[in-house]
This record gives structure tokens, sequence and C-alpha cells, in this order.
């Protein structure tokens, strides 16, 4: 991607690695080097960050809307389930362009009478951008009709390895 901006407002952001959230002033030169699922990595004189989809229009694109609040009928179960694991396959590493669940970060989910529970990794356990994922993946589960709480725990074991990645993200990361 690697569009070079001047953002056109104060935007807040998360720094990554880090996971710190910060503010990026009006008038900063950013290099827009991921769009994935409804977020922006951007890099600047301030180091690398990201930009929520809802604050797209401080980089000059449509800012991605909220989603309403949960319809009151629920899909059944199985289709439940289903819904959710496409909900996390938007859920990205702002530095690997493969959502969590191709990644092999997602390592269970739980789904019992409209409670989503589910359990989750990361690609090393100090990565600050940790607890920003699970937020992600928590709010974007939270968003589906028929889900009425959703807990996402980050585990470590067991421990990561690149043999965990699916084929569909082994063919993205050019591993095969």
């Amino acid at each position: 991607m690697n569009d070079s901006i001047q953002l056109q407002r104060d935007v807040p952001a998360t720094r990554i690695p880090s996971g710190e959230p910060f503010t990026i002033p009006a008038g900063t030169t950013v290099s827009v080097t991921q769009s994935l699922g409804d977020t922006y990595t951007v890099v600047s004189e301030l180091g690398m960050a990201r930009i929520e989809g809802r604050d797209a229009d401080a980089l000059g694109y449509a800012a991605t809307a909220q989603a309403a609040p949960a319809a009151a009928g629920a899909p059944p179960p199985a289709e439940l389930e289903q819904q959710i694991w496409e909900q996390l396959k938007t859920v990205y590493d702002p530095e690997i362009p493969v959502n969590i669940v191709d990644l092999g970060l997602v390592y269970d989910l739980n789904l019992e009478n409209g409670q989503a529970q589910v359990k989750m990794t990361l690609t090393a356990p100090g990565c600050g951008m940790g607890p920003v994922l699970q937020q992600e993946a928590q709010r974007k589960i939270l968003d589906l009709p028929g889900i009425v709480a959703a807990e996402v725990s980050l585990v470590w074991d067991p421990p990561w390895h690149q043999g965990m990645i699916s084929e569909a993200g082994r063919m993205k990361l050019g591993m095969v």
C-alpha cells in the first residue's frame, strides 16, 4: 500500500509494538503500510502505529461505522459459531498481513447460550499489541446478533510456532 498522507486531524492511535495509546497530531505525514480488517498500520517520524477504521477520515479515507447493537433474532448455534470464526478472520496483527485465525493464534472457541469464549495466543509473549488484538476480537464477536457475552483470553500453552499457520496464511506470507 504505502500511501504517503498528511493527517487531516489529530488521531488516536496505538503504538506498535508496545500497544501504548497516543495521539498522532494533525499535519503529521504518515505512510500507510497495511489496511486489513478495519484498521490501518501507519509509519511516521513517530514510529509505527495502528489507526482504527472509525478514524480513517483523518487519513482521507471513509471511516468505518461502528456496528449497531445486536438484533434480537439469533441464528442457530452452528451458524453463529461460523460467524464468530468469520469475524475473527477480520482481526489482523498490524505487522503481519494475515488474520489471527490463519496465523494459528486462535486455539479454541466455545459457544454456549450466546456466550462465546475464545482462547488465543500471540506470535511472541512480550508483544504489547496482545491486549489490543484481544479487545478487537472481543468487540467484533460482541457485534454479532445472538451474542450476549464474549470473553477472549490470552494463553501461552501450547507455545505458538510457524507450523500453526494455515495453508492460506503460509501462501500469503510466501512460505509455500
